[in-house]
């Protein structure tokens, strides 16, 4: 729940909109052709009321397909999808670097697939062998890709775990990969919190979405276990200026500010890791940290108006900051009311996490809305699955140390968390991460 200043508004390209994929036998060298991509996309389409219908799904197919390979991984400044499975794997014991390098190649072929609306394999749920289980689990069959996009990353854990280098990489994990300090207002569950890997799938179908996850779970089997997951649903950020600025579940507009995928000055110095920076094998990539923030809703549902939108920071009808304008009005911090006062408190989230006055600190978002039921005392277990990927994690902790005199705190507790760095996108022929492994 931080803020950011607004970006230039024109919308441009995400990390590769386009078709891309690789056959199941040549993941190191041999790329599927635009041609036989198109051919799924097109099935997926459907064309049952009409030329003039049918083209218009296999448009709307293809303009939510999303390239796996490029400079950087989807999922990032793609435009933020409607749905979200993100998962937290750990290996195995026994495992060696030969059981991590072969489950990276296979999930990064994996999901070359199933982000162009193909099955995990040629003969994916019903056209291999009947006496043999299937290769993909089907539940995705019939359904297009949906804007797909696989992210994935690797934790502290996975470069030193309780002082042992299991997979000869513990030289070359980042300085800055540590796990995150503690914070005000903290509650942190084991079971929702680190991991050694983690994949990120975002979708506008969750069936798509929760369909890449359990594949992926699937490939991994005797290799990495599933730590935790979290489904999100109603993004609460956007990437692109062209995309409405959603609300989280406490009624306001969230995001209103964040950096956009057109800012390519803004993205270079806040969220990708540059060449100049150590390790090499990090550069083009980002870090990812999640943050599983429960809402008080019940609570906050019992406060006023006014203390609602003072607490904030911006008007919750129109998202304006309470200093006057429009919801994209750069906040202005010397404006009084009507009594002399602040016009936008000091304690406000918007002013807390404001770049001017954390020395011009930026950080994308990405998070979702998530309901996980009702708790014991019948309360809903709700709030924000925070994402937010930065040039380092130290972002991270300088915004969130800034943010410990929030009046928000009240109404909130960070109950999961994790950090993970996200290597640069991958290339046909190669597999996610391999820079670490060269």
């Amino acid at each position: 729940m931080t803020e950011a200043p607004s970006a230039a508004d024109a919308p441009a390209p995400d990390e590769g909109a386009g078709v891309s994929g690789v056959s199941r036998r040549g993941l190191f060298g041999l790329a599927i052709g635009a041609g036989a991509a198109g051919i799924a996309i097109g099935a997926g389409a459907g064309a049952t009321a009409g030329v003039a219908v049918g083209r218009a799904r296999a448009e709307d197919a293809a303009a939510s397909v999303y390239d796996f390979f490029g400079a950087h991984q989807a999922g990032i400044t793609t435009p933020v999808q409607d749905h979200l499975h993100f998962a937290s794997f750990d290996m195995m014991a026994r495992t060696g670097r030969d059981d991590l390098v072969a489950l990276l190649q296979d999930w990064t072929y994996a999901a070359s697939r199933m982000t162009q609306g193909l099955e995990v394999s040629a003969t994916g749920a019903v056209g291999g062998s009947p006496e043999a289980p299937p290769d993909d689990t089907g539940e995705a069959q019939g359904l297009a890709a949906s804007g797909l996009t696989i992210t994935f990353g690797f934790g502290p854990t996975l470069f030193e775990l309780d002082g042992v280098d299991r997979y000869g990489i513990a030289a070359q994990r980042p300085v800055g990969l540590v796990k995150l300090p503690s914070f005000l207002g903290d509650d942190l569950q084991p079971d929702e919190s680190g991991g050694d890997l983690f994949v990120q799938a975002c979708a506008d179908d969750p069936q798509v979405a929760v369909h890449a996850v359990r594949n992926l779970s699937r490939i991994a089997f005797g290799r990495a276990r599933l730590r935790w997951s979290q489904l999100g649903f109603g993004r609460t950020s956007r990437t692109t200026a062209s995309q409405a600025t959603p609300r989280n579940l406490f009624g306001f507009k969230d995001g209103t500010a964040n950096i956009l995928a057109s800012d390519s000055a803004a993205l270079d110095e806040h969220v990708w890791v540059a060449s100049s920076d150590d390790p090499v094998w990090m550069a083009g990539g980002s870090y990812l940290v999640a943050r599983k923030i429960a809402m008080l809703i019940e609570t906050w549902d019992r406060v006023r108006l006014s203390e609602q939108d003072a607490i904030i920071g911006r008007d919750k009808g129109e998202g304006a900051p309470l200093s006057g304008g429009d919801e994209f009005t750069d906040p202005d911090f010397t404006a009084t009311d009507a009594s002399g006062a602040a016009a936008i408190p000091a304690t406000s989230h918007v002013r807390l996490a404001h770049p001017e006055f954390n020395d011009g600190l930026r950080i994308l978002r990405r998070g979702y809305n998530y309901v996980d039921g009702n708790n014991d005392l019948g309360r809903l277990d709700a709030g924000l699955f925070f994402l937010s990927y930065q040039r380092s994690p130290e972002q991270f902790v300088r915004l969130q140390r800034a943010l410990s005199t929030d009046v928000m705190n009240e109404y909130i507790r960070h109950v999961g968390s994790g950090v993970w760095a996200v290597p640069p996108g991958v290339q046909p022929g190669s597999f996610v991460g391999a820079g670490l492994f060269a």
